[in-house]
């Protein structure tokens, strides 16, 4: 038997957590499903046999899906973040999240259809926020507050100045 990872992200679905995954796995790189486990015997929400948890991994990062019922929300509180290096990788990301039942938030934030929360940050955003210049930050900030989806041109632009 294969040692668990110490760390493992548990993420909460009504019914849809092995669809998810393989969602998740079709979208990004680094991304598998693993083992998929099936209910002993009937619990709250579902029957014996019932897909119970998924094992997972986003981008490198490992997590387990539990079809624990309906009644509980996620929010805004856990996102993933994705580094793109360019507008092909920032759309390709955002469209696959957005235009399969997901919904745009602002500032490079969106949701996909299970409500799990992602941002997809180009690296100019990163660079602009952590390097040593206040002003250019200040500039790649104030215009990343008017967006959706990060426009990567339009943040190098404010960057420039």
């Amino acid at each position: 038997m294969a040692q668990p990872a110490k760390n493992t992200v548990c993420l909460w679905y009504d019914r849809d957590a092995e669809a998810a995954a393989r969602f998740y796995a079709r979208t990004f790189p680094d991304s598998s499903v693993g083992a998929v486990h099936r209910a002993p015997s009937d619990y709250p929400s579902g029957k014996a046999g019932d897909v119970l948890t998924v094992e997972f991994t986003v981008m490198g990062i490992p997590c387990i899906g539990l079809n624990g019922g309906p009644g509980v929300e996620h929010n805004w509180a856990f996102s993933f973040q994705v580094t793109t290096l360019d507008q092909a990788e920032t759309d390709r990301y955002w469209n696959a999240i957005v235009g399969n039942g997901g919904r745009e938030s602002e500032c490079g934030w969106c949701s996909d259809k299970w409500g799990i929360s992602w941002q997809i940050t180009p690296l100019v955003l990163t660079e602009a926020f952590t390097g040593s210049d206040p002003a250019v930050a200040k500039r790649a900030f104030e215009a990343m507050m008017q967006m959706k989806k990060i426009d990567v041109a339009a943040i190098a632009a404010a960057c420039r100045g």
